[in-house]
């Protein structure tokens, strides 16, 4: 370990691998919301925030649990056709409420081609958010349908779609999720 008077220890979350604050910085100066896409072992999430001294405020938000009530089968709701309806969802979302651009924050993952996360990304894309990208890493068609899958999908892609853009229509925009009652609000965040 580096020891004297110049040495500068790093930020916690930057010490325990969790945020790379150059890229952060870079997303920030951009100033337009950030596409924030995180997989874990159970869901995919797709949010899309804006940035606040106080605290990213989150604008608007998907999680692929929700795909389920529309009969998508609960065991693939970590898959690429999963991402790609929980973007689409997202971007609904963002859309109903006036916004149309975003940047993708995929956090310390790199996306690999024809993943997750650029399936998720695909799917911000067909809702008509207009996020920066290259062509040449998204997923095809087919990857996007579940092809790729053990056990393929109850019903074609396009009919999840459908669902899903009635579902919105039929429900208005959804509302970003309250905090949980333990969690103390933030100061000057709306009663």
């Amino acid at each position: 370990m580096a020891h004297g008077p110049r040495f500068r220890v790093k930020f916690r979350r930057q010490r325990e691998g969790k945020t790379d604050y150059r890229y952060r910085l870079r997303q920030l100066k951009s100033e337009k919301p950030r596409a924030v896409v995180r997989i874990t072992n159970r869901r995919v999430l797709v949010s899309l925030q804006s940035f606040d001294p106080a605290g990213d405020r989150v604008i608007a938000q998907a999680e692929s649990p929700e795909l389920v009530p529309l009969g998508f089968p609960e065991s693939s709701l970590t898959s690429t056709p999963a991402a790609y309806l929980t973007g689409y969802l997202a971007g609904l979302r963002l859309s109903a409420l006036g916004s149309k651009e975003a940047v993708l924050d995929a956090g310390v993952l790199r996306p690999s081609k024809g993943g997750r996360i650029l399936g998720a990304l695909q799917g911000l894309l067909d809702a008509g958010i207009d996020v920066p990208h290259s062509k040449e890493g998204l997923p095809p068609k087919e990857r996007l349908g579940g092809a790729h899958l053990k056990t393929p999908l109850p019903h074609p892609l396009e009919q999840f779609r459908e669902k899903v853009s009635s579902t919105l229509v039929a429900g208005g925009a959804k509302a970003p999720r309250a905090p949980s009652s333990g969690a103390a609000p933030r100061p000057g965040a709306p009663a």
